[in-house]
């Protein structure tokens, strides 16, 4: 995997150097409310990271930390899972965001390169991106960049409290990706 980057953002294939920022962006405990770990703790961001690198090297998912280029920091994470070369196929998930950059630009750049890369490059047929039923503010995110809902998974995950998660399914085909690239691009800089 490679440094995928523009003018905004740099998603940055994560290794061990990333820990200390990804543990300064981790901090606010908003972020973890709809998400299935929580990285408040140093320990826990220790393990995700060589989790993640762990699956890397394996060939099942690849992690990326996102780096501001303005303020030249890491404001969050996003990875590749579910990878299916034969299918031509995967998940853009795992997607946190520091609370000040929610509503920002740095998003929808974020998942213009993902998106550009799986299409462009890798030339997949069909990209996914799932979210919890409650998580409105994510929906919406993946609504504004064009993405397809497609229905709802019931009862499909267990959160860490136990509860019972309904998943919302999106995707974006490469029949789609002409039309939503130009979406998206309308859209980098607001």
């Amino acid at each position: 995997m490679k440094l995928l980057e523009n003018s905004v953002v740099q998603l940055i294939p994560m290794e061990t150097c990333h820990i200390e920022g990804i543990s300064k962006a981790a901090k606010d405990e908003s972020i973890w409310t709809h998400m299935s770990v929580d990285l408040t703790q140093y320990s826990d961001v220790v393990t995700y990271v060589e989790a993640g690198i762990k699956k890397r090297e394996e060939g099942r998912e690849f992690p990326f930390v996102i780096f501001n280029k303005k303020e030249q920091q890491i404001i969050g994470c996003t990875w590749f899972l579910d990878v299916d070369l034969t299918h031509k196929r995967l998940e853009i998930g795992s997607t946190w965001i520091h609370p000040h950059y929610w509503r920002s630009a740095i998003n929808t750049n974020c998942k213009h390169l993902l998106l550009s890369y799986c299409f462009e490059e890798l030339k997949f047929n069909r990209v996914q991106i799932k979210t919890g039923h409650e998580n409105l503010q994510s929906q919406k995110a993946i609504e504004r960049i064009g993405a397809k809902k497609e229905g709802i998974l019931r009862n499909h995950m267990i959160r860490r409290n136990g509860e019972i998660r309904h998943t919302v399914m999106y995707s974006v085909t490469i029949e789609d990706w002409l039309e939503i690239k130009k979406h998206i691009e309308e859209n980098l800089l607001k």
